[in-house]
């Protein structure tokens, strides 16, 4: 008995169900990303989509630690080793051809895999040329992927790649929560019950999606689809695309022979919603009456509803659901961002080749090894039977190549001192201003925050403006200034944050180099030069940037140059302390 709920048993989500079931109508839409809360039954439906495809569907899910090898199939090690061959060795895109390929957490999976994802997502062949080793095989398969947007969103080329996006939220309190409450506890109570319950209605999705035929599109919808997307600012033609094999696939699991403009209407803010991209600084919210102007213009007037509210005779009704409202899309031009990580060498990343060690070996290039070891058995007497398997000569150095991205720590003075207010608005604009090259880089931003006795961790590592702006609502101040507090505190998160080698930690330290506190009765200048000097004996890159010139009148002490000079850091001192003047000299220090 399954540990999960039949498809049709899952209360609710009925844009994911319709998202879903026309990916399994049609491979070339390109897989459905599944963003919203957790614990909201995206798992579930993914699992469930799989029992309804025909013939046994694989389910395969791909863990976020998978390698390239795992993914695409490499060389059979066994074989090369014993007999010298080179024969392929499938991996997961093989085993889930005919059934469903789901992502948890798609967003922080690498991005190369991501790519090969999609790649074969669409053109359903996976083609491996590497490590010597040349293969394809057919790999059809609904790919699913799920996320939750507090934790990073995919780069915009990748979400352009996905046909389909769908929120999935949480039913709020009402009969609709309550009843997948119910339904839930009922499923804990007796498996066996709710799922016989549920067959039929299994049987019939699975028999109409064995059945399914594309509709007919004619010319004046297709143009009409072009205009469509035109006007609302999809960038290529992907957009256009889905929409058109989406509203065939509705139309033809509806049973009609062409598309009507409400199959149109109903699939476009699912292909629209995650391409149209927006200004991550902007406030939430989505601009529905964009896209519902766009289609009224384009595809003519809504129809009219019928007693129930809903139009008649949709695919939610072969779930036994109601209809929910059309998602609300995203629908802004996009923006321009301020550029992409650099490739970079590193112990971990992408296998682009290999090399004969000069060294100690760090990474083995397992398939290169496997193909000397067995060229050289192969050349030696008698075919090499007595020869060892692996000797230290065919070993290979892998050579690999990541993505670099930064992890951006900032500290601010949030003491009493003049300026105070001024310097936590800076710093909040700064990390929101930041956060713009989320749809780009893998950038993470940090705050932390000292005053009184004490320094705060305001804002753990992230990527996501919806937590920074939630957390930083508000940003008390007020006391002395702990300012060896706050660096050692600082330095805390960097370390933590850059020790898995994906993040090149960065302290910017914002203050004016005033220390008046100290725990222990440490002069408070003595413990901040000597937190200073423990940032720079760790290696962490570091930039002080001075406000005493734009809080205080007078003459300038240059307590921060000082502290700059013990970091080991830059220096930038800021005459008129703004988000946009904070922002910049990071930035600066991060291309350094």
């Amino acid at each position: 008995m399954s540990d999960f709920l039949p498809f049709t048993a899952v209360v609710g989500q009925d844009d994911a169900k319709l998202a879903l079931l026309l990916s399994a109508c049609d491979h070339r839409i390109g897989g459905v990303l599944l963003r919203g809360d957790k614990g909201s039954a995206k798992s579930t439906l993914a699992r469930g989509l799989a029992a309804l495809l025909p013939g046994r569907a694989p389910f395969v899910e791909l863990p976020i630690g998978a390698t390239e090898d795992r993914l695409v199939g490499t060389l059979d090690l066994a074989a090369a080793l014993t007999g010298g061959a080179k024969r392929f060795e499938a991996g997961l895109l093989h085993a889930a051809d005919g059934g469903v390929l789901y992502v948890d957490e798609i967003n922080l999976l690498p991005d190369h895999l991501v790519d090969v994802l999609l790649d074969v997502a669409v053109s359903g062949v996976n083609r491996v040329e590497r490590e010597g080793v040349s293969h394809s095989h057919p790999s059809r398969f609904v790919l699913i992927g799920s996320m939750n947007p507090e934790e990073g969103d995919l780069r915009p080329q990748l979400l352009d790649r996905f046909g389909l996006a769908v929120d999935v939220r949480t039913p709020a309190a009402g009969a609709e929560r309550g009843a997948a409450l119910r339904r839930r506890l009922a499923f804990d109570a007796d498996p066996r019950s709710v799922t016989d319950s549920h067959a039929g209605g299994q049987a019939d999705l699975a028999a109409r999606l064995a059945s399914i035929r594309p509709a007919r599109l004619e010319d004046s919808l297709l143009d009409s689809v072009a205009a469509l997307c035109a006007a609302v600012g999809a960038e290529g033609l992907r957009a256009d695309l889905t929409i058109c094999r989406a509203a065939t696939a509705l139309a033809g699991w509806e049973g009609r022979p062409a598309v009507e403009a409400a199959d149109i209407r109903r699939v476009a803010p699912l292909a629209l919603a995650h391409r149209a991209r927006r200004d991550p600084l902007d406030p939430p919210g989505h601009d529905e009456e964009r896209l519902d102007q766009a289609m009224d213009e384009h595809l003519g007037p809504a129809p009219e509803q019928t007693d129930g509210g809903e139009p008649p005779d949709r695919i939610a009704d072969a779930i036994d659901a109601a209809v929910a409202p059309l998602p609300d899309p995203v629908l802004r031009r996009p923006v321009e961002s301020s550029g992409r990580r650099s490739p970079a060498p590193g112990r971990r990343g992408r296998l682009i080749g290999d090399r004969a060690p000069t060294g100690a070996v760090t990474s083995v290039a397992v398939g290169a090894t496997v193909r000397q070891a067995a060229a050289r058995r192969a050349g030696a007497p008698s075919g090499g039977a007595d020869a060892a398997l692996v000797e230290a000569g065919d070993v290979r150095q892998a050579v690999r190549q990541h993505r670099t991205a930064n992890l951006i720590v900032m500290a601010v003075d949030a003491s009493g001192s003049m300026g105070a207010a001024e310097r936590m608005e800076a710093a909040k604009g700064t990390v929101l201003a930041l956060l713009r090259d989320a749809y780009e880089r893998r950038d993470l931003v940090a705050l932390v925050t000292f005053r009184g006795g004490e320094a705060q961790v305001l804002l753990q590592p992230t990527g996501s403006v919806e937590v920074a702006r939630a957390r930083l609502a508000e940003l008390p101040t007020g006391g002395r200034t702990p300012l060896g507090a706050g660096l050692r505190t600082a330095l805390a998160v960097a370390r933590k944050g850059g020790a898995a080698g994906d993040h090149r930690p960065l302290l910017a330290l914002i203050t004016d180099g005033r220390a008046t506190a100290a725990p222990d009765g440490r002069d408070p200048n003595a413990d901040a030069r000597a937190a200073a000097g423990e940032v720079r004996r760790a290696g962490v890159d570091s930039v002080v940037i001075d406000v005493e010139g734009s809080a205080r009148p007078g003459p300038v002490l240059g307590l921060a140059a000082d502290l700059a000079t013990v970091m080991g850091g830059s220096y930038v001192p800021v005459r008129r302390l703004t988000a946009e003047s904070v922002e910049t000299a990071v930035r600066q220090a991060t291309t350094r």
